[in-house]
């Protein structure tokens, strides 16, 4: 695949690989030179802190799991 450098100077990533990949607007690279033209392009990998709530509630252990508990009066203290 090919990609052109814009005359802002961004390089563009194929729409085929970014869907392949489902790489997102924002997400983050590294870049390293290996020498003069070749050049190691790494997606960074997300923390758990840009989990979204939704893929954390998808997340958590399956249905059952958790134990209701008893709701509390401040009557009784």
């Amino acid at each position: 695949m090919q990609a052109v450098l814009s005359s802002t100077d961004q390089l563009a990533l194929p729409a085929e690989l970014r869907h392949q990949d489902n790489i997102q607007a924002g997400d983050k690279f590294e870049i390293q030179r290996i020498h003069a033209g070749e050049y190691v392009l790494k997606r960074r990998t997300k923390t758990v802190n840009n989990v979204g709530l939704v893929d954390l509630l998808l997340s958590c252990p399956e249905k059952g799991w958790f134990e209701p508990i008893e709701p509390e009066s401040t009557d009784t203290l």
